[in-house]
């Protein structure tokens, strides 16, 4: 059997703030947009790979998910690293650095840690 890995999930609060802020920190686009009565579904892309992320906002929900220990993460690599690292810092977003590695991890707007890797690939 072969598979093919299609997108992954994320639970949001606020569908439109959590588009803006990964397009602006990432340059992912909303490829497509499922509503129904109770939720939305916007599927975002990278315009390169087939891989998405698809952002799920439960209409009648109000508290903030429980992420639990927050070791799940979504892995980036970014054509230039330094200015990446430089918007997010801007952002204000940056949540953790690992310098001996060269790496560091940004937090979206409901708490999802994204880890950001030079073009060189992945560090480990």
């Amino acid at each position: 059997m072969k598979s093919r890995i299609l997108h992954s999930n994320i639970n949001v609060l606020d569908l439109e703030r959590s588009l803006a802020f990964y397009e602006k920190a990432l340059g992912l686009q909303a490829a497509r947009r499922v509503q129904r009565e109770s939720y939305t579904l916007a599927f975002l892309s990278d315009g390169t790979s087939g891989h998405q992320i698809e952002l799920t906002f439960i209409h009648d929900r109000k508290e903030s998910y429980d992420l639990g220990d927050n070791e799940s993460h979504i892995a980036f690599s970014v054509d230039d690293f330094e200015e990446a690292h430089k918007l997010h810092e801007d952002m204000g977003c940056i949540c953790y650095e690992n310098k001996d590695i060269g790496i560091y991890f940004i937090e979206d707007p409901d708490g999802y840690w994204l880890e950001i890797i030079p073009p060189r690939g992945n560090p480990v």
